[in-house]
């Protein structure tokens, strides 16, 4: 719109002397001019259309306040969520590590009170049999859990024959008791005893290390009776196992009672296997329940049958004490009490975590036993030996592989590979864009090449 203005002489009659000049206004320039009034009888307007306008202006400010305000719970529920969640992942790290630490230092315990006792009382068998003997408390005690944490609480009689159904459907009868409990508790015991043994003539170190073993047996016990997958992985692990076998042998020349020694530990490993595959072969998976039941019925059947021969080592003098106070009760009540922790600890272990934290557990023990002997008994450990037990403990941690790791591992290197090949996708698009944008704001467009 084009504007003329007319100038006036002083005195002289002006045209626009109310207004001070004329406009010629465009379409739009009226019609901003006409909204003018209704505008300024807006703003003036005591009641009409301005009150409207406050209402709709506090119902906006109310609706935009309840939207802050359920944003604001909604964030705190979030927040809350997210602080139970890091708590409760925080106490399951928290129990985990309690249970690996509980299993590591039980069995370090064990160990180290044998040696101890062997300075005064060396009758490996009498100490098995008095240790095994105690297994008999594992059901008592894991009733006494389930009364003060179960909501319906069932009388012991009902609770025994609930869990005497790992024996089979018609329970714990005269027959099976002979039948099932006479091979595990000869194995149970010839487990013990020759670890026992191995202890007189290694150090705690070495036979920690050499038991370890028999996660590798277990595996070529079960891919040949079981007919379990083949895992190459775990055939390496097996190889491993019998390298540290002959290594620690060899530290002293295959000659003395280190070769001995290694004999018993590796005996040891192999009845325990033996021990787990039969189990697995004729009784299946078992519950906690059913796993206490199971040992204490060992441990009574220990204290029947196998009672006769201690005595008869007593009298032919093979494991001969005198006089009968000379018997160091307190250690062997420490040997046995640590035994039955390590073997409760395992089966609780089991149920309420996973079982390859137990395992970390038993070879946890190893550098625990090495820094009991290095710090107390002044033990120098040969490279030959360091050697064999550092190679037995990485195949029993390759033991520990579950039987799907390479395809878990092919799956994670996959998804790495398609969030890589994302990124860039991303990256690229981003910069495309800022590209576009840049030649906009200077005038031009940029066309992409395909």
């Amino acid at each position: 719109s084009r504007s003329s203005v007319i100038q006036c002489k002083p005195g002289g009659n002006c045209p626009s002397r109310h207004r001070g000049m004329t406009r010629q206004l465009s379409p739009l320039s009226v019609a901003e001019d006409s909204a003018a009034p209704i505008l300024e009888l807006q703003n003036r307007s005591p009641s009409g259309i301005c009150r409207h306008s406050r209402v709709e202006r506090q119902s906006r400010s109310g609706e935009e306040g309840t939207q802050a305000h359920t944003e604001s719970s909604n964030q705190d529920a979030e927040g809350q969520t997210r602080c139970q969640s890091c708590t409760s992942t925080f106490l399951k790290l928290i129990w985990r590590f309690l249970i690996i630490l509980s299993v590591s230092s039980s069995w370090v315990g064990t160990t180290q009170f044998v040696k101890i006792t062997y300075e005064t009382f060396d009758c490996p068998f009498f100490m098995t049999w008095f240790s095994t003997n105690w297994n008999i408390m594992v059901f008592p005690i894991y009733y006494s859990g389930h009364l003060a944490t179960a909501q319906e609480k069932q009388s012991p009689i009902k609770k025994f024959r609930e869990c005497s159904r790992i024996f089979g459907e018609d329970g714990l009868t005269l027959k099976l008791f002979l039948k099932r409990t006479a091979p595990f508790s000869i194995l149970w015991t010839l487990t013990n005893y020759l670890y026992l043994l191995a202890l007189k003539k290694l150090t705690a170190t070495d036979v920690s290390a050499l038991f370890c073993c028999n996660k590798a047996f277990v595996f070529l016990l079960s891919w040949i009776v079981l007919k379990d997958r083949f895992m190459g992985a775990r055939i390496v692990a097996a190889i491993m196992a019998i390298t540290g076998i002959v290594m620690m042998a060899y530290a002293d020349g295959f000659q003395g009672d280190s070769i001995i020694g290694v004999a018993y530990a590796v005996g040891s490993a192999s009845t325990s296997a033996l021990y787990k595959v039969l189990f697995k072969m004729f009784l299946g998976s078992a519950n906690f329940g059913e796993a206490a039941h199971f040992v204490s019925t060992l441990g009574f059947f220990n204290l029947i049958f196998i009672s006769v021969t201690p005595i008869i080592l007593y009298f032919t003098k093979v494991e001969y004490w005198s006089p009968f106070s000379a018997v160091p009760w307190g250690y062997l009540c420490g040997v046995a009490g640590l035994w039955l922790a390590f073997n409760i600890l395992v089966n609780v272990g089991v149920v309420l975590t996973y079982p390859i934290l137990i395992s970390i557990g038993t070879v946890l023990s190893v550098p625990g036993n090495a820094a009991v002997d290095l710090l107390k008994h002044k033990m120098i450990f040969s490279v030959v030996r360091l050697g064999a037990t550092i190679i037995i403990c990485i195949g029993f941690l390759l033991m520990l592989l579950p039987e799907e790791w390479d395809e878990i591992t092919l799956r994670f290197i996959n998804s790495l590979k398609e969030k890589k090949s994302e990124d860039h996708a991303d990256d690229i698009t981003d910069s495309s864009v800022h590209t576009r944008s840049r030649s906009r704001a200077n005038g031009t467009v940029s066309i992409p090449l395909a």
